[in-house]
């Protein structure tokens, strides 16, 4: 059989057909971007301090009831203590001043045994306000994120076998259905443990129509057209839909009003199932011939091109079936070996690290301004440079090399970083903003990469099982993040030594710059590695 770029390169590569499989994909691929972040703002926790109220107590004593405290070389009100409400009320009550004639500092204490006051001043609610974690019950917090990233890992996991066994459009829109529907019912939760359950199904389609999207679109278009879409097309969607987040949050300050904007657009993507062909390469690898040409004619007079009479006319349904994988025999014993170097450097190192480096930064980064909205929105447009240099090093430059140059520039910022003096905090934030640039160009640079490893018949599986693997660093992310209580600089030392780690792994993998994407594990296997 021809290679499959060669057979169908009577299409053209941008044409109309080719145009309306791009832009429809790159809208599909919004939603993860304010659904993956949207947790920046649901889960953030407002200023607040012990509710007192129904008490009779003198101004005076209204105001200092809460006990203040130094934190990181500021006074604060307390948030998980007052002191004890029957003294204040007796001292209130005898007329006692605080601070002249009580020492406010021998006067017992207790919880917020009567809950928390909340500040409204940026968030009208978010769910850390809404079911009281804080205090006690602050770990909730980070692993809420934790619960979802896991439920995302799960989703590339099995949505990635799926594919590649009931076809890429079936997966994509069953993906976008879950996300819509239990990114509405997020609204309807009762308490913690049914929010979280909740959150846990809309995990599983985050991810899930992403890789979908991007194994699809990479095998319907070619040439440069494909690298475009795989490393800048598929992100520029990401980045987009993360910008519209932060705007909409500003204007909808409650977590249920947000959630319930969040999923209504994706109703809109309903008319997309009659614009979007299934994968001709996938037709292909099951046999499917006759599908497969049909949506090629289709191709062809969307285009006004000719097409031949015959156009897969080597592809017969035993050479091109899935129970064989296209594999002579001998090539099977081997393929164990191909796959396992292969996914011990991408897998365990590379996606990994990139992975976490970049949730860490990008949920870090949104707390460095005192306006989240701000904020966040500076760390989405930073991926738009990423993903332009992206795109030109998948045109210009060796996989290896890319990969190995953006991990090494992520990391030598990261440990720039405490080397910073406390009062240049922008010097600091530049730092940290150059270091996810960096780390975010490797991200988008290693899912067009893992793309162009695997053959037609394993390729959403190996990128979705890839992916799978990288959503680890994802659901560590915010707990690496929480080690910051504990020493400042860690996260980034953290950071830094896995980019360097991963950086020396990337030496090992296979190149596949200006290479055909390979249709069959043999094909693969005649790669140099």
């Amino acid at each position: 059989m021809r290679d499959y770029a060669e057979t169908i390169g009577f299409l053209g590569q941008w044409g109309r057909f080719q145009q309306i499989v791009f832009f429809s994909l790159v809208a599909t691929i919004m939603p993860n971007g304010f659904g993956a972040f949207t947790l920046v703002f649901l889960t953030d926790t407002p200023s607040h301090h012990c509710l007192v109220s129904g008490i009779n107590l003198t101004e005076d004593w209204r105001k200092s009831v809460i006990p203040i405290r130094e934190v990181d070389g500021k006074q604060e009100l307390s948030r998980c203590s007052r002191y004890r409400l029957d003294v204040v009320r007796n001292l209130s009550a005898q007329g006692y001043i605080p601070g002249r004639d009580v020492n406010l500092t021998d006067l017992e204490e207790e919880g917020c045994v009567d809950g928390w006051s909340y500040s409204k001043d940026i968030y009208e609610s978010t769910i850390v306000s809404e079911f009281d974690l804080v205090c006690s019950n602050q770990w909730k917090q980070p692993f809420t994120s934790t619960v979802f990233f896991v439920g995302g890992l799960l989703g590339s996991f099995f949505s990635g076998q799926l594919s590649d066994r009931y076809g890429r459009k079936h997966i994509l829109f069953a993906a976008l259905a879950i996300q819509t529907v239990f990114t509405f019912a997020q609204v309807f939760s009762g308490s913690w443990i049914m929010f979280l359950i909740i959150l846990f199904i809309n995990g599983l389609g985050q991810m899930s129509n992403f890789v979908a999207a991007l194994v699809l679109g990479s095998e319907v278009l070619t040439g440069k057209v494909r690298v475009l879409y795989s490393s800048f097309g598929t992100c520029l969607g990401f980045a987009i839909g993360y910008m519209i987040l932060p705007l909409l949050a500003y204007f909808l300050r409650d977590w249920k009003s947000l959630s319930l904007a969040l999923s209504l657009p994706c109703v809109a993507y309903v008319p997309f199932w009659w614009l979007m062909p299934e994968s001709p390469r996938w037709l292909l690898s099951r046999g499917r011939v006759e599908e497969a040409e049909a949506i090629i004619r289709t191709a062809a007079k969307w285009n006004k091109v000719q097409a031949p009479r015959i156009i897969f006319e080597d592809c017969g349904v035993s050479e091109l079936s899935l129970k064989h994988y296209w594999i002579k025999p001998r090539c099977r014993t081997q393929l164990s070996v191909i796959d396992k170097m292969i996914t011990i450097c991408i897998w365990k190192k590379c996606m990994f690290t990139m992975t976490v480096g970049y949730y860490s930064l990008s949920f870090n980064t949104a707390q460095f301004h005192e306006n989240p909205y701000i904020s966040c929105f500076i760390s989405a447009v930073v991926e738009i440079p990423a993903y332009i240099s992206s795109w030109m090093a998948l045109l210009y430059l060796p996989r290896r090399l890319s990969v190995i140059l953006t991990l090494v520039f992520g990391a030598v910022p990261l440990y720039l970083i405490q080397l910073v003096p406390d009062d240049l905090s922008n010097l600091a934030l530049a730092l940290e903003m150059l270091g996810k640039y960096s780390i975010t160009t490797g991200s988008s640079l290693m899912f067009a990469y893992t793309a162009e490893l695997y053959p037609t018949v394993l390729r959403n599986t190996a990128t979705g099982t890839s992916n799978t693997v990288s959503r680890i660093g994802s659901c560590i992310a915010p707990l690496l993040l929480s080690l910051g209580m504990y020493s400042k600089y860690l996260p980034y030392i953290i950071l830094g030594t896995l980019a360097v780690v991963a950086a020396f792994a990337a030496l090992f993998l296979p190149e596949s710059f200006k290479k055909p994407l390979p249709e069959t594990i043999e094909q693969m296997h005649r790669r140099e590695r």
